[in-house]
């Protein structure tokens, strides 16, 4: 039977999003699961493994499946496995998960894997506003903060696999906040959706500025609650999203001093609150800027579906099988 198929996965924090994508690049049919309801990888594993499953079933059969494509936080390119996801439930409690060794042999179709931020930059390239570029950076914005990094139309994967954890540069070196990984002072700890929300908890117990977030517990926030409340013209909610934005582009700025990319595009759930996040990027970024670069180096968001980038780019990985 011809396998004109494959299947790409992006998992993250929360969600883990399914695609059966045609040699066109055409998405044919999505699903999704939890990723944050077991401590255990091989129970979800296996709940991944039947989701597939039940979706190909849906219109074709697994035999039609050339292969399987994953991007997941901390995936290494190399070895199929992750290693030290802190963002993931079951991620952090094992050094090293083979993850594409045990899919596989459960399923029964070949699997490749890669990090999430570089199965997105794959299908930016290929499918999204990146497409001719060879030089671009791509951040997303979400539980994390994840970034894939195209140098001459190649992903940069480094020795080992890693290369290109950008969440995890230090942007506040004394009394910086404690990052799931372990450092102190990442950006991912301040510019993340988690981060957001602990930016405004900060920012209510130590400022006096009447604001619609104080309506809901300090706990409860999320980073919807602030965008919800800034939609309002609420001051403290614009405060939070001034704050991120300046922290972003000044992270950007040493990026570009890093590769000199045509442009950093942006991709994820933050991304949604549009100029209230973009203006104070792209102000913190030309400020930071070396002469060299100034208003050389273009923000995007991303043009693909939030869940497409990324199982794209994942199901690509497919086709080398």
């Amino acid at each position: 039977m011809e396998k004109s198929y494959v299947v790409g996965i992006d998992i993250g924090g929360q969600t883990a999003k399914i695609g059966v994508v045609d040699m066109r690049g055409n998405v044919l049919a999505q699903s999704a699961i939890r990723s944050n309801d077991t401590t255990d990888h091989e129970e979800f594993i296996t709940k991944l493994c039947t989701a597939v499953t039940e979706l190909v079933n849906k219109s074709l059969s697994i035999d039609q499946i050339r292969g399987i494509g994953i991007g997941a936080p901390n995936g290494n390119y190399y070895k199929g496995t992750i290693e030290n996801a802190v963002n993931l439930t079951w991620g952090g409690n094992a050094t090293s998960i083979p993850f594409a060794e045990l899919m596989s042999e459960q399923i029964g179709v070949p699997v490749k894997l890669t990090n999430d931020a570089n199965a997105a930059a794959v299908g930016e390239m290929t499918y999204g506003v990146a497409r001719g570029m060879k030089n671009f950076i791509m951040i997303t914005l979400g539980t994390g903060v994840g970034s894939g990094i195209v140098i001459d139309g190649h992903v940069l994967y480094g020795h080992d696999g890693f290369a290109g954890e950008l969440g995890h540069v230090t942007m506040v070196r004394n009394n910086g906040r404690i990052c799931g990984c372990g450092k102190t002072g990442c950006l991912e700890s301040y510019a993340s959706a988690t981060g957001v929300a602990r930016t405004a908890r900060e920012l209510i117990e130590t400022t006096d500025k009447k604001s619609l977030l104080r309506n809901i517990p300090a706990e409860n926030i999320t980073s919807k609650d602030v965008f919800e409340a800034a939609q309002q013209d609420d001051e403290l909610a614009k405060d939070i999203f001034d704050f991120t934005g300046k922290m972003l582009g000044e992270a950007f700025a040493d990026f570009v001093a890093f590769s000199s990319p045509e442009a950093i595009i942006l991709f994820g759930g933050l991304t949604k609150s549009g100029d209230l996040i973009m203006k104070p990027i792209v102000e913190s970024l030309n400020h930071n800027l070396m002469p060299l670069w100034k208003g050389k180096v273009k923000v995007l968001f991303s043009q693909l579906k939030e869940s497409d980038a990324a199982i794209l780019g994942a199901s690509a990985l497919a086709w080398e099988l």
